[in-house]
């Protein structure tokens, strides 16, 4: 702590020392610096950055195919891998494919949707609700946390 300090002096007392002087707050009045090396700061800030980039959690969306005449056994397969998926806290879509004419009975489909979504209803909320999308169904789940 210097207080206010001509610039000249300042560049002189940093040029002494080896370092350099940097503006740290810029639109403060006066305008506040310091006398270190830059090089060092910017590599600080940079690791920083990084360390803050490993800690972050990307949310995924992963997908769930199903049909609408499912087996039960498949059916279970099936909601594990969501229960796990939304344990690691991604989010899971749902789709149901409807082939041929399967087509004429949506109704089926609707109802396996509904069917995962009271399955998961302690461990899920529903992002997206069931609906159309040409020849899918499909219906987005995400974690409750």
């Amino acid at each position: 702590m210097m207080g206010v300090v001509p610039l000249a002096d300042a560049l002189e007392r940093a040029n002494l020392a080896g370092l350099d002087l940097v503006e740290v707050s810029p639109n403060a009045d006066p305008p506040v610096c310091k006398i270190l090396d830059y090089g060092k700061l910017r590599f600080q800030e940079q690791k920083k950055k990084s360390e803050a980039r490993k800690k972050q959690k990307v949310i995924e969306i992963k997908e769930i195919k199903m049909r609408p005449n499912i087996d039960t056994h498949d059916y279970d397969v099936k909601m594990r891998a969501i229960r796990k998926f939304i344990g690691e806290g991604d989010k899971v879509k749902v789709t149901i494919r409807f082939r041929g004419r399967e087509m004429a009975h949506q109704e089926l489909g609707m109802r396996l949707l509904i069917r995962v979504r009271e399955d998961t209803v302690d461990e899920t909320k529903v992002e997206q609700e069931p609906a159309m999308e040409g020849r899918q169904m499909i219906m987005v789940l995400a974690s409750l946390k």
